[in-house]
């Protein structure tokens, strides 16, 4: 399935002074960033969205891309790529700009109430309001410490999966103890276009934090001699020629063994670091932000926060809850953006208005 086009982000010196107006500024092109843009598109306000990572999807297309989402309302089930690309589609009419590969670095309110937000790369806003929808901050695998491995890091080391075509035919060694460890040595395993040519897993201990089904396949298929497990810790490795051709396990009995690899993958989980958002003078509770379960809003006038970054009495970390979140941010929004204006609930079935914002006919009733 082809990604929907994304809106790059305009010239400079489009905005005034460098200086781009918004009525809306989003932080996060995951599912709940993305959702927010149709909330707010269908109260007719267009948004930009800036996100650290140089596509959209957020943490489904960066951890999960060809794995199955089972819990999105009325859809069976998709990957998370399928899920971007139909939300990408979705927020087509509104036009919204985005501002990929970037990180806000300043968030600071100004005079008449409004928020200069500036980039790393510096990409500057004003805007009248901004919505966080972050996931749970940047992500920073946990990884592998091991002198000298680290410069293998994206050539035959990987704390991620994007792309499982890129492991077809190879050794592949997978360390691990979760279920991430376990589903994608399962996967390379499977018969079908990603086959490896061999997996071994390692893990410290021979016990998993995984799904038990899952390990009891392993298990199985250590059996039958369709991939290896080994109980051990990566100690040291080996190369030639600048390349990473073995690494060294240490067991539990004290014996180091050598064991030949093309590619290293390793999964010992993230670590989320919220960043620069931490300073943005917001109230935090164990690294989330607090708000209202009225209109989402957190400690400051206008800034809103929707999905696994706010926290709340009650809050599920589901991607439904966030979808939920974007539309109450919206309409808390609206006072803000057109204080004029008075804002009525309207239905995308039966509301022209919204049609003509949609761009589709209006459907005629007998």
């Amino acid at each position: 399935m082809a990604p929907s086009p994304v809106v790059a982000s305009p010239d400079p010196a489009s905005a005034v002074n460098g200086l781009i107006e918004a009525d809306a500024v989003i932080v996060g092109a995951g599912p709940v960033g993305l959702f927010q843009v149709f909330e707010l598109g269908l109260l007719e306000i267009k948004a930009h969205v800036i996100d650290a990572l140089p596509y959209p999807g957020g943490q489904p297309v960066e951890l999960y891309p060809d794995k199955p989402i089972y819990d999105i309302p009325a859809i069976p089930v998709c990957t998370g790529q399928e899920l971007t690309d139909a939300l990408l589609r979705q927020i087509a009419p509104f036009g919204a700009t985005f501002h990929l590969g970037q990180e806000v670095s300043t968030v600071q309110r100004q005079v008449d109430g409004r928020f200069h937000v500036e980039t790393a790369k510096g990409t500057r806003f004003l805007t009248k309001t901004l919505f966080v929808a972050a996931g749970v901050g940047a992500f920073q695998p946990r990884t592998l410490k091991v002198d000298g491995l680290e410069r293998f890091e994206g050539s035959q080391l990987f704390y991620f999966v994007k792309n499982p075509a890129d492991f077809a035919g190879k050794n592949l060694v997978i360390v691990g103890g979760g279920d991430s460890a376990i589903d994608w040595a399962l996967n390379f395993v499977a018969e079908g276009p990603n086959k490896a040519e061999s997996v071994i897993l390692i893990h410290r201990r021979d016990g998993f934090k995984a799904a038990p089904a899952n390990v009891a396949r392993m298990r199985e298929l250590c059996e039958r001699l369709d991939m290896q497990f080994i109980v051990g810790q990566i100690t040291g490795h080996e190369e030639q020629d600048d390349r990473l051709t073995s690494i060294k396990v240490t067991g539990a009995d004290g014996v180091t063994r050598l064991v030949p690899l093309d590619v290293l993958l390793v999964f010992f989980g993230l670590s989320p670091k919220l960043g620069p958002i931490a300073d943005w003078g917001l109230d935090i509770e164990r690294k989330q932000v607090v708000v209202d379960t009225e209109k989402f809003s957190t400690s400051v006038p206008g800034i809103f926060a929707v999905g696994d970054i706010n926290t709340y009495p009650g809050k599920k970390k589901l991607i439904l809850s966030g979808f939920h979140e974007c539309a109450l941010a919206a309409y808390g929004a609206m006072p803000i953006i057109f204080p004029e204006k008075k804002v009525f609930l309207q239905y995308t079935t039966t509301s022209p208005k919204l049609h003509k914002v949609l761009g589709v006919e209006s459907p005629v009733f007998d």
